[in-house]
């Protein structure tokens, strides 16, 4: 059996996967090739900040953690796909910051990195196989150091093509953050909010797109 979801078939095998299986087949089939650019949130709220630390939540193919190498940052990239690790240790040699940055196999619903960084980034962690999201975020607002920051961004409305349904409207930054349930004596917000971006897939189709952005300095 198979069904739609997103303007993508996803079949009732890969939906019963498990987490890794799941990524590590979409991984594997990938091209090795990368974008080269870091995501726009990630530019947007990190340039100019002092580097330190960084923790990136389901790295892919590593290219925010090269950017955050190439500013200075010592990055610790995380995802569950070994394929993906591969891809993006690559993407590090290639472009000469591979000293800069750790990458470590995690399924965040069963492990987490160790240690307190200067910034915490979860950029779409999110996926259609089972996965405890706000728990594993719920971790990363705890990983950040005092004085750091957390980036957390998730989709809103979402291209045609994507894994969601792009008439539904997913909930907003507002919405996201009172699902941590953070404690607000705690934490300063920087920007909670949308941010919208054009995005455009492989066969140079371009659509409309509203992300929901949660950045928050920790005090």
């Amino acid at each position: 059996n198979a069904y739609q979801k997103g303007g993508k078939i996803m079949t009732d095998e890969k939906i019963n996967m498990s987490a890794e299986a799941f990524w590590e087949d979409l991984y594997k089939r990938a091209s090795p090739k990368t974008d080269g650019r870091p995501s726009q949130v990630l530019s947007q709220y990190v340039t100019g900040l002092s580097p330190g630390s960084a923790l990136d939540l389901g790295c892919a193919k590593g290219d925010d953690c090269v950017w955050l190498a190439k500013q200075g940052w010592y990055v610790t990239g995380v995802d569950i796909s070994f394929s993906a690790l591969d891809i993006a240790l690559q993407n590090a040699k290639r472009n000469e910051v591979s000293e800069q940055i750790q990458f470590e196999q995690h399924d965040l619903a069963k492990s987490f990195p160790k240690g307190s960084f200067d910034l915490v980034t979860a950029i779409f962690l999110q996926t259609p196989i089972s996965f405890p999201r706000i728990e594993v975020l719920r971790r990363a607002a705890n990983a950040v150091q005092s004085g750091g920051m957390l980036l957390i961004t998730s989709h809103q409305k979402v291209a045609p093509w994507s894994w969601g349904n792009p008439d539904v409207e997913c909930p907003g930054a507002r919405e996201r953050l009172l699902e941590l349930d953070l404690n607000p004596a705690l934490w300063r917000e920087i920007y909670v909010g949308p941010f919208e971006r054009i995005s455009s897939n492989k066969q140079g189709l371009k659509a409309n797109v509203t992300d929901a952005v949660v950045a928050l300095e920790r005090l």
